[in-house]
């Protein structure tokens, strides 16, 4: 049993259940007690607790209203109610109130050791029943690593380490969480490895030889499932990573059946001007900027580089002959997601609808810039958190549990992942070269070539380039670019940032994921 853990009870009779609480101290427990709800909602607002007592029967406050209460300023803390009878209107009303539990008076100290062993106990049962498990798959998840010589090796081993990076999270923090970190750390420098091996020889192969890169999707993902003769509705969240799915996941799934959980490759550089670009074109950028220069904008110029999303997508379905009759918007606010919550059957009346939701890039942005923000997610765990409960609590989970109620298929994917930078490697350029931290397109770039993935040619990886003798550098892993000017300051402001653009694990293998209503 674990030791100085603390519970909170609280009873107005508590004077009739000192025995109880002297057998727990004598356990090595922690009781705080209170003989009224003022009193117990007083003790939860000065401290944690791990569990909580609570009568459902006192004067003043009652138990339901203290547990609404509680509810409020700590949601995560179980509560235990005691009744002295099981009406089913209390108990209906404090199961919904979120309860974790029930004992009918009179207790006896077995049950409420149990109790205790159930709510609070369990934890640590699971936390080291999950870095167990995880002992036994490190060495094979490493031989994985090593061996990892195709794109669907990587696709698995990502996948793999998703899992177990959301598992030893879901406990506390213990000496293997250090263990895993080396070991993604290990998995990315390898995917560096075999993406400097393999990435530029994918534009002269077939898919199936090659993974399916950010403009199959349209064609190969997307359009098929229209034949299907239902809606598809397609939610591009631009920066969702595969990890963040997967926490979206478990609320998704109470309406939803997962038909295709899927990984796709982001091109380089993951940035949106070219990654999103791509996937709605169903070209790479360089055929982009043949075919379309008056849409297609240098990195150094001036504007949004993704104003003509619409038109592109228009395009490739009139190429492919497929009826180019969709809705398209591109929301950015709460109300603009709003109203398609407001007006479902517009989406549910066409064929295709792609809805771009630009809310996780946005958050990526003002964790950047904003030291609240910073605060709030200062790591990858809280960062998922930070999405998740965005995603609670926005029109996008009201507009899909509304078009749950109707015959449609929903994809859910992204144009390129994001990926927190640490270690600055120093970059010269010119004043035409881009300012992106993870990639550089230039002219007379001045860097140390061990440190960058290189592409001196870049129509060798179909990029278009801004003058004659441009070339492409991106960063890999954790390292961002910075300039030697002001190099501390800068190095400062972005170390820890989330950032896109470069070679990683989490910017390139990005979800692809196909929902159908319960």
């Amino acid at each position: 049993m674990a030791k100085s853990l603390s519970i909170l009870w609280a009873d107005d009779e508590i004077d009739l259940l000192m025995p109880h609480i002297l057998l727990l101290q004598g356990k090595g427990f922690e009781v705080i007690t209170a003989n009224n709800g003022e009193d117990a909602i007083e003790r939860v607002n000065e401290r944690e607790f791990d569990l909580i007592f609570l009568d459902e029967n006192m004067p003043g406050l009652t138990g339901l209203q203290v547990l609404n209460r509680i509810k409020t300023i700590r949601p995560n803390i179980p509560v235990v109610m005691i009744t002295k009878s099981e009406e089913e209107d209390i108990m209906d009303e404090a199961i919904g109130s979120k309860i974790a539990d029930y004992l009918i008076k009179p207790v006896n100290p077995k049950q409420v050791l149990l109790t205790i062993k159930k709510f609070v106990d369990t934890k640590r049962l699971i936390s080291e029943k999950t870095t167990s498990t995880y002992q036994t798959e490190f060495g094979k998840i490493g031989m994985q690593i090593s061996a990892s010589l195709s794109w669907e090796n990587w696709i698995q081993v990502y996948k793999k380490l998703v899992y177990w990076e959301l598992e030893l999270k879901g406990s506390a923090e213990t000496p293997m969480d250090e263990v895993f970190r080396m070991q993604k750390a290990e998995a990315n420098q390898n995917f560096i490895r075999f993406i400097r091996k393999n990435y530029v020889h994918w534009f002269s192969q077939d898919i199936g030889q090659r993974p399916f890169l950010s403009p199959d999707i349209m064609k190969h993902k997307v359009f098929p499932l229209l034949s299907r003769n239902l809606p598809v509705v397609m939610l591009v969240i631009d920066n969702l990573r595969y990890d963040q799915w997967k926490v979206l996941e478990p609320v998704i799934s109470e309406t939803y059946t997962v038909e295709q959980d899927d990984i796709y490759f982001s091109i380089l550089p993951t940035a949106t001007q070219y990654a999103r670009n791509a996937l709605f074109s169903g070209l790479m950028p360089l055929a982009i900027s043949k075919m379309y220069p008056d849409i297609w904008m240098e990195d150094f110029e001036e504007g949004s580089k993704n104003m003509h999303e619409e038109e592109l997508l228009r395009s490739l379905m009139q190429r492919l002959k497929i009826p180019a009759k969709f809705v398209y918007d591109k929301i950015s606010t709460n109300r603009a997601g709003k109203r398609w919550v407001e007006h479902p059957n517009e989406l549910t009346n066409m064929p295709l609808s792609v809805l771009v939701y630009n809310f996780v890039d946005m958050l990526s942005h003002a964790r950047t810039e904003t030291n609240m923000i910073r605060e709030l997610a200062d790591d990858e765990a809280s960062y998922r958190t930070l999405t998740h409960t965005w995603f609670i609590h926005s029109p996008l989970l009201e507009l899909l549990r509304e078009l749950a109620k109707k015959q449609v298929t929903i994809v859910i994917t992204t144009d390129h992942g994001t990926t927190m930078v640490e270690d600055p490697i120093k970059v010269i350029g010119d004043r035409m070269t881009t300012t992106n931290l993870r990639y550089k397109q230039g002219k007379n770039l001045n860097y140390n070539q061990k440190e960058v993935f290189e592409i001196t040619r870049p129509e060798d990886i179909q990029l278009p380039k801004s003058n004659v003798s441009s070339s492409y550098i991106f960063a890999t892993g954790a390292n961002f670019f910075a300039y030697p000017n002001n190099y501390n300051h800068y190095v400062k402001y972005y170390r820890n940032t989330f950032q896109h653009g470069g070679v990683s694990l989490e910017e390139m293998l990005v979800p692809f994921i196909v929902l159908q209503p319960k």
